[in-house]
């Protein structure tokens, strides 16, 4: 799951509710891992050597949405969950529902209807009844443009396949259900954080049993409401997970042994995907049950894979993500087309290769382009108009008079009396004493204080508005 957070987490600081930034690194593998599954469908003889080397490690990039699944359920309740679990409030569930909703919705509309656009025109003047490179073909209608626009389409679909216009916003839908009902899960989940952390990673491991055992028995993770189980398990076990990193936090001994786990487990999970597709294909896929280990250590780890996920390029990475995952398919359905239209594009040549491979890197700067002009932008214009405005107070200038400040004499003890006291009186006068060119020190201070009196309001005033805006914009963490 994030956005820039003005209270950033550095790796192996899981205790504060500031963004982990390995976290966010790691979003831009998971994310690059569906681009290369998708793309893995490209008739490109070329990438088919590709795929003959690397395998199952391309070809179950499917997995990268529930690794997205697992991440987004851990950002939340690392937000989120301290907020919302002690009760159930209509004001601070109304604000975690609409900092969702900017977050995900401005980018999801633009790339959405721009690519309804391109369907329709299929549509119309297409010749062979497919307006999309999908198994099942999605329906376009006024209906089903409303459904997706509220991005509700797959609420009430068995299956995914065909749900939505641009393919993989079946799981934008399926998220939107998670934080609609989070607000209410969170009474539950809140109220487990006092169990042991091996108790709660237990109850991570064991809610992606289910998906996990579909890749072990058919290496088919597809089957009716799949989609409902892959949300609402790897969501889940991503909140789960976050509640045991909570119990472990601290203390070196556990960053190091956090950051061992990270380096191994990346190790494990690209081992299993191979040692499983031997046994039959598709079943390496259940090293899906990995992930909450992978998202917990790196939570907490600090050093190895962690500082790399943390590095700035992995961060900004991270922030792209998103609308990388919104742009990637519409612009391979173009390239797609194409080859049907320019037999050239789909032959063996290195200009082919070279074209191909020009396709899949161009998705980075078209959602750079959508992070910087559209994403980030609308979700601040949005987050803002639920934010009242401030009066902004105008102190006047204050005109008293300069208060008289009466000096005490100046006692000589009688001779006899203690010298040191005598000397320490007489130039306590001198200090405060007044001259024709100089206020006595204690008026001065008064003078100074009070002339400074309204500036110190304004200042005031502006600090309060400044510490509202890092308090918004640290709310907006974990995206």
């Amino acid at each position: 799951m994030t956005i820039r957070n003005p209270r950033s987490t550095a790796a192996g600081d899981a205790s504060g509710a500031g963004e982990l930034r390995g976290l966010t690194g790691l979003r831009i593998v998971a994310a690059a891992w569906v681009v290369l599954f998708h793309f893995h469908f490209t008739p490109l003889p070329g990438l088919a050597e590709v795929i003959g080397v690397l395998g199952p490690l391309i070809t179950s990039g499917a997995l990268g949405v529930d690794l997205f699944f697992v991440l987004s359920g851990f950002v939340i309740a690392h937000t989120y969950l301290d907020r919302l679990g002690p009760s159930l409030q209509l004001g601070p569930t109304a604000r975690f529902v609409w900092a969702r909703a900017c977050r995900i919705w401005p980018a999801y509309v633009l790339v959405f209807n721009l690519f309804g656009i391109w369907l329709v025109a299929r549509l119309v003047f297409g010749h062979d009844g497919d307006i999309a490179f999908q198994a099942v073909q999605p329906e376009v209608n006024l209906g089903q443009w409303v459904a997706q626009m509220f991005m509700v389409q797959l609420w009430d679909q068995p299956m995914f396949d065909g749900a939505s216009w641009v393919g993989p916003t079946w799981s934008i839908s399926a998220e939107w259900l998670a934080y609609l009902l989070f607000p209410v899960a969170a009474l539950v989940f809140f109220r487990l954080r006092r169990l042991p952390a091996p108790v709660l990673m237990l109850g991570a491991l064991a809610l992606m049993a289910p998906m996990t055992w579909a890749y072990l028995r058919t290496g088919n993770p597809y089957f009716e409401w799949s989609w409902l189980v892959r949300i609402l398990c790897g969501f889940g076990a991503g909140v789960l997970t976050n509640l045991a990193v909570r119990r472990l936090r601290g203390g070196s001994a556990i960053n190091r042994r956090a950051s061992v786990a990270a380096a191994l487990l990346p190790v494990l999970i690209v081992g299993g995907l191979f040692v499983g597709d031997e046994y039959g294909e598709g079943r390496g896929g259940a090293v899906m049950a990995l992930f909450p280990l992978l998202v917990g250590a790196l939570a907490l780890a600090d050093r190895g894979p962690a500082v790399l996920l943390s590095s700035r390029p992995a961060v900004y990475g991270g922030y792209l993500s998103y609308a990388l995952y919104l742009v990637h398919i519409p612009m391979f359905e173009v390239y797609w087309l194409a080859q049907r239209y320019v037999p050239w594009l789909a032959g063996d040549s290195l200009a082919a290769d070279l074209v191909a491979a020009g396709v899949v890197l161009a998705t980075l700067p078209v959602a750079a382009a959508i992070y910087r002009l559209v994403e980030e932008p609308s979700r601040r214009q949005l987050r803002r108009l639920a934010r009242p405005e401030r009066p902004v107070v105008v102190l006047p200038e204050a005109r008293r008079p300069v208060p008289s400040v009466v000096v005490p004499p100046v006692v000589v003890p009688a001779q006899g009396h203690d010298p040191v006291a005598a000397v320490t009186a007489r130039r306590a006068a001198s200090r405060h004493a007044a001259s024709p060119h100089r206020q006595s020190t204690l008026a001065a201070a008064l003078v100074k204080a009070q002339r400074r009196r309204p500036a110190h309001r304004a200042q005031l005033a502006e600090d309060l508005d400044r510490a509202a805006f890092i308090r918004d914009r640290y709310l907006e963490a974990g995206e």
